[in-house]
């Protein structure tokens, strides 16, 4: 989602807010009170004060101690926060996300404020407006001739500002091929800020596309929200020049505005996804790797946008590389026990995109057969039959039926999910989570049992957000809005705090998206699931039609483990994932076991409503207008 700022507009990431309604007006979103107190039973949100979000954001440079900051210091406020603007650039989907052209400067907390709403006061000058503008419609424009001659490379990074990045350390980066997991190949991103122990064996995108895995010859990059100059950025310069196709969902004035970022890069060039179903994003997070050596694929959790690698916490899958089949070999050649090949290249070609055949034909000719994960994708469409367990949580129903075993007491066994965004989910939890989402879940091989195990629902509350390394502007990832929240406060009774100790990364908030089967003492994982699917009938599917059919509405992609395709049992839950210097067969969760549950006085975040009652980690808060 574009937000403006007084550094122009910004794309909040992956803003996948998959409600089935279009998000209303900020003009409706200006009383908390809306939301209501939960029912008696349901403790997980707040039932005395409601912390109103707040917007705001540092626009000088933070200061980070080696570890994550223990506590809130409220830093002064700057001398000058002036920077100059950059021009008005959305790239994300714009189809539900049109924002208003309206300027931002941060707003700092005081603590003598009679009103929470004295800080988000507007001045005359329409130009001086404080908080973030969420519309369906977006403003008549106006006529800045400035804006208009501003380069487009000169978009601002992030909501703090142009100076709220800082250069990686020397050491930051490894010069040398990093720690592999050889075992499951499941990583997670470098957070800048962290003691150096939590990076160790974690990659960064330019880890990724450096010589240290391959001599690039040419890539495809499959997001949902782009910085090209950014992301070239990111190719080591001897690869900067190769062709990259990129792979979006943007129409219209987005689409435009994409190709337009690319104007002075004549080595990329677009494929649009076709988009036919109201409200589908084109989600899926990819990198298909083409080497001198070989090929691999990449599928991870991180937009082409320098605020997802640098404070939020993000997985990926590298596969292994892959070698060149011999010539002549059959086309059931290179197959590994997981079918992966033949699901990558079923997934391809639901694109129907003429851009991608030579991608398909390339992979034909490569041998796959070490991957040892399942694919798991949702592609737009409405299915019928046996085609029903193609795509979304009933394809991942149907591999857990397939492949993995019952367990004793498995009612016992609570199922975990852990997200960055929520769609709607109806009036109760039989419409669609219980009594569709969490039969998949609970699936345990070819038993017709369907135990009602505990599940967990890991989502950021205020507090996390609010002591978070980026402070309130990380909400601006973590959509879900006071609109759908307040139609399902059941939901919130399954929410869980973000708190990732064993990684070091309780202050890095999620836009990792994971879901898994634990034991009841949290030491065991009957499957593992790292994805870019979040909490919604969108991303996963929702049956229809007396479930004779199922409707999918975006692009998602993610790789499912299970311990069968690894000669395990179970998997071993690791217990120090950091530093990560030796492969393991224990499986690296990226969070804290067990979860813990939210307290009475929390609330999960919500990004469209203001929190002005403390400061965050730059001394801000957050005021949406």
């Amino acid at each position: 989602m574009s937000q403006a700022s007084q550094h122009g507009k910004w794309t909040l990431s992956s803003s996948d807010d998959d409600n089935d309604d279009p998000l209303p007006s900020a003009s409706n979103n200006n009383s908390p009170l809306l939301f209501g107190s939960p029912p008696p039973d349901q403790h997980t949100s707040s039932e005395s004060n409601h912390n109103y979000p707040k917007i705001g954001s540092n626009f000088h440079q933070p200061k980070h101690d080696p570890d994550p900051p223990p506590s809130i210091e409220v830093k002064p406020e700057p001398k000058s926060d002036t920077v100059t603007a950059a021009p008005p650039i959305s790239i994300g989907s714009e189809a539900r996300h049109a924002a208003h052209a309206s300027q931002l400067k941060p707003v700092k907390y005081d603590s003598n404020q009679s009103s929470p709403f004295l800080a988000g006061k507007r001045k005359k000058d329409e130009d001086s407006i404080s908080g973030w503008a969420l519309s369906d419609n977006p403003p008549p424009k106006r006529s800045n001739p400035k804006l208009k001659k501003a380069k487009v490379e000169e978009r601002p990074p992030s909501p703090h500002g142009r100076t709220y990045y800082i250069d990686e350390p020397d050491d930051f980066f490894e010069t040398s091929v990093p720690p592999v997991n050889d075992t499951y190949r499941f990583y997670l991103n470098k957070v800048t800020g962290l003691e150096k122990r939590y990076n160790t064996g974690a990659l960064h995108i330019k880890e990724i596309l450096s010589p240290l895995f391959g001599t690039l010859k040419e890539s495809v990059q499959f997001n949902y929200c782009f910085d090209i100059a950014w992301m070239l950025q990111q190719y080591p310069p001897e690869f900067r020049d190769k062709p990259v196709l990129i792979v979006h969902g943007d129409k219209r004035e987005a689409k435009a505005r994409l190709l337009q970022q690319a104007q002075p890069y004549s080595q990329v060039r677009f494929c649009q996804a076709k988009l036919d179903i109201a409200f589908g994003t084109h989600h899926t997070k990819m990198m298909l790797l083409w080497y001198e050596e070989g090929f691999r694929v990449v599928i991870l959790t991180s937009n082409m946008i320098r605020a997802d690698w640098y404070q939020k916490t993000q997985g990926l899958w590298m596969s292994p590389l892959y070698l060149r089949l011999p010539k002549g070999s059959p086309e059931t050649a290179g197959e590994s026990p997981t079918l992966f090949k033949r699901d990558l290249l079923e997934y391809l070609g639901a694109y129907r995109a003429p851009e991608i055949t030579d991608w398909i034909q390339r992979i034909r000719e490569h041998d796959l057969s070490e991957t040892r994960v399942y694919l798991i994708g949702s592609t737009p469409g409405r299915y019928l039959g046996s085609d029903m367990e193609r795509w979304g949580h009933l394809r991942l129903r149907k591999l857990l039926r397939d492949h993995t075993r019952p367990i004793p007491n498995e009612e016992k066994w609570p199922v975990i999910g852990q997200f960055s965004s929520i769609g709607s989910m109806g009036l109760d939890k039989t419409k669609w989570l219980a009594g569709e989402f969490q039969c998949t879940l609970t699936t345990l091989g070819k038993s017709s049992l369907r135990p009602d195990p505990p599940m967990h629902l890991i989502y950021p509350s205020v507090d996390d957000v609010r002591t978070s390394l980026e402070g309130y502007p990380a909400g601006g990832s973590l959509p879900y809005s006071i609109q759908t929240a307040q139609k399902q406060i059941w939901l919130h009774s399954y929410f869980h705090r973000w708190q990732a100790e064993t990684t070091g990364r309780s202050h890095a908030m999620p836009h990792i998206k994971t879901y898994m089967r634990a034991s009841p003492d949290f030491t065991q994982l009957a499957w593992f699931l790292v994805t870019s699917a979040n909490l919604s009938k969108a991303a996963w599917g929702a049956l229809e039609k007396n479930n004779t059919q199922v409707m999918v509405r975006s692009y998602e992609l993610g790789v499912l483990y299970v311990p069968s395709a690894f000669s395990m049992s179970t998997f071993p839950v690791q217990m120090d994932v950091f530093p990560a210097t030796t492969p393991s067969t224990s499986f690296p969760v990226p969070f804290d076991l067990p979860p813990k549950r939210y307290s009475s006085k929390d609330q999960p975040w919500m990004w469209n409503i203001p929190y002005t009652q403390a400061p965050d980690t730059h001394g801000n808060i957050w005021v949406p207008s």
